[in-house]
């Protein structure tokens, strides 16, 4: 509001920039929406569970790893998650792997991110992103 007092036309040429923004990323936002949905239809939480058992090791900390990077979900369903999967005997480490792979790895966004930042910084980003995500496995393993 404090914008269109200010300036009306340049409140109304910053508004239909970002309508065209939207616009121009809808298609590829609708295309990860559904391979989302697909996806968390697949791997249920007592899939997962059964991926990223206690008793797992280093295989249930690398599939926690690919499972959390392929799927996208908002840290306010991850955590949750996390906690069910926790209490039904998914390990901490196997957990971390997961969590921090969900949280910072994006293989379904890497058409998008890849238009913005490009191909080499987006891998760059998710090899860097995956790598760490063993760090903290490790360390979360280590402490508790």
């Amino acid at each position: 509001m404090l914008s269109l007092i200010k300036d009306k036309k340049k409140t109304k040429m910053a508004l239909k920039k970002a309508v065209k923004s939207f616009e121009n990323i809808l298609p590829q936002f609708l295309a990860i929406l559904i391979v989302i949905g697909i996806m968390l239809s697949i791997l249920s939480p007592e899939v997962i569970s059964s991926i990223m058992g206690q008793q797992s090791g280093w295989i249930g900390v690398i599939g926690a790893a690919i499972v959390g990077s392929i799927t996208l979900m908002p840290g306010f369903v991850a955590f949750p998650l996390a906690g069910a999967l926790l209490k039904g005997g998914a390990g901490l480490m196997q957990i971390s792997a997961f969590i921090s792979t969900l949280m910072m790895v994006g293989i379904v966004t890497i058409p998008v991110e890849s238009n913005y930042f490009g191909r080499k910084a987006t891998i760059t980003r998710n090899s860097l992103a995956f790598i760490f995500s063993f760090i903290v496995a490790i360390i979360i393993g280590g402490v508790l």
